[in-house]
């Protein structure tokens, strides 16, 4: 096994930041040109996720793009962060200085065609599909099966594996409002056709119901909802790390060894992200490593 790797990210619920955020992201060169200033000033620490859109879209009443545009916006951004000229959607081309680093062009993926098309043009992938060996071992099939299609080696394709995290003193505490996020997270995941995606057949009908009632909203969600339809331990299992820090260790080790060998973790919705953090890295992780 490869060496472990972690990160941990955050995302703004403010809608005005959102908005804000929505606007600048219009200009396509704008916060291109910014990441590339961000990454020389951090010494080439810097990765660039786009992905087709869920609450940042949902919450100004737009729409997901679909899987060509998020394709093509793939592909212009990284050729604009390798210096070169580009354009997208007939706008003029646009080329930023040159002689920077390119900054890598990670793509957010969890359905089938966003997995293909990462695997195809990106430089990396943050996949959101689950952490168990089944989960795993589909989201690398269909990375592979993009990057054979676009004569690349799917090693070359840097894949990070999503996971929701909530860690707390107690397994009570851990779990109060974890169904947030595995309602959150599970609605988009499991999509429309969810047997398709891995869901046992006697859940179907509640995953249906969930991506019929969920928000996206943080003020309006309801931590119970999982837990009434029936779901809160297969997304748990699925797509979450969650409970006391032993507890933790256990799912982390068996994350690794299904093949999820870089986990990033989302905390936002966490009972307590700060603590949350803190009892992972002081208690987890050296666990964690002395077990390897």
């Amino acid at each position: 096994m490869s060496a472990p790797r972690f990160g941990f990210f955050f995302w703004p619920w403010s809608p005005e930041y959102t908005a804000r955020m929505a606007g600048l992201a219009e200009r396509d060169g704008w916060d291109l040109g910014a990441a590339a200033a961000v990454d020389a000033v951090a010494g080439g620490r810097v990765r660039l996720g786009i992905g087709r859109g869920h609450s940042g879209v949902a919450n100004l009443g737009a729409a997901a793009s679909a899987g060509p545009a998020f394709r093509d916006g793939l592909v212009f951004t990284r050729a604009l962060l390798a210096g070169e000229r580009a354009s997208l959607n007939g706008t003029s081309a646009v080329q930023l200085p040159s002689g920077r680093r390119r900054v890598p062009v990670y793509a957010a993926a969890s359905g089938p065609g966003a997995l293909h098309i990462a695997g195809a043009v990106a430089d990396g992938a943050f996949v959101n599909y689950g952490l168990q060996r089944e989960h795993v071992a589909h989201a690398l099939t269909r990375l592979a099966e993009g990057a054979a299609q676009a004569g690349r080696d799917a090693a070359e394709v840097d894949t990070w594996w999503i996971a929701c995290l909530d860690c707390a003193p107690t397994r009570e505490a851990a779990y109060a409002t974890l169904g947030n996020i595995l309602g959150f997270v599970g609605a988009y995941i499991l999509g429309p056709a969810p047997a398709a995606r891995g869901v046992p057949a006697d859940l179907v009908p509640a995953v249906h119901e969930l991506r019929a009632t969920y928000t996206t909203r943080r003020a309006e969600m309801d931590a119970g909802l999982v837990r009434r339809l029936g779901l809160f331990d297969h997304l748990r299992r699925r797509l979450a790390i969650a409970g006391t820090p032993d507890d933790c260790v256990e799912q982390t080790r068996a994350a690794l060894a299904a093949g999820a060998t870089r986990l990033m973790f989302t905390v936002s919705l966490a009972a307590d992200p700060v603590r949350t953090v803190e009892l992972f890295g002081a208690e987890v992780l050296p666990a964690v490593r002395r077990g390897r």
